[in-house]
């Protein structure tokens, strides 16, 4: 099993849309690489504590690589908005990919110099060794599981298609 910490706007639906993907085993939302010990929602809102709203992807490397990690977190992210995703705004809102394994930092900045053809302005998506990540309070856990009626700024055709995707029958 493999792991991986994401940042792509509102963890509410980053963590619906991976929790549907075949081969990810488990997902949690929580706050990454920020400045204070144990943050509180309240606390990452404000913006001072510099964290970042971000889920917990642990996958079965097997069924999915990592590339396929990638282009699925590509796919429903702006990766040239600074600090933003769909209508949330705030430096929790950045996104970025924090990585365990230094091989998967190498992977992630070459996926994104490769991707950035595809865009006229700058890709802004920090890639980063993960500091730190502390779990979220319990009732942002599988929120939109819980509410379906939520705010997502993920698409519900992303959802469809993440419960789709096979990246390993693919060639690269």
């Amino acid at each position: 099993m493999r792991e991986i910490f994401l940042a792509g706007g509102c963890f509410w639906g980053m963590q619906k849309y991976f929790d549907r993907v075949v081969g990810v085993i488990t997902t949690q939302v929580g706050y990454a690489n920020g400045r204070t010990v144990n943050p509180t929602y309240e606390e990452v809102c404000c913006g001072n504590s510099n964290f970042t709203e971000t889920v917990w992807v642990r996958y079965n490397e097997n069924i999915i690589d990592f590339r396929g990690i990638l282009d699925l977190f590509f796919k429903v992210i702006d990766p040239t908005a600074r600090n933003r995703q769909g209508s949330d705004f705030g430096t929790q809102y950045r996104s970025g990919i924090y990585y365990t394994n230094a091989a998967e930092g190498a992977v992630a900045r070459e996926y994104i110099e490769k991707l950035q053809q595809q865009y006229a302005r700058p890709i802004v998506t920090e890639v980063e060794k993960l500091r730190n990540y502390y779990t979220a309070e319990p009732y942002h856990q599988n929120y939109l599981e819980k509410n379906p009626g939520g705010y997502c700024h993920i698409g519900k055709e992303a959802f469809q298609y993440a419960g789709t995707y096979t990246p390993l029958q693919t060639a690269r």
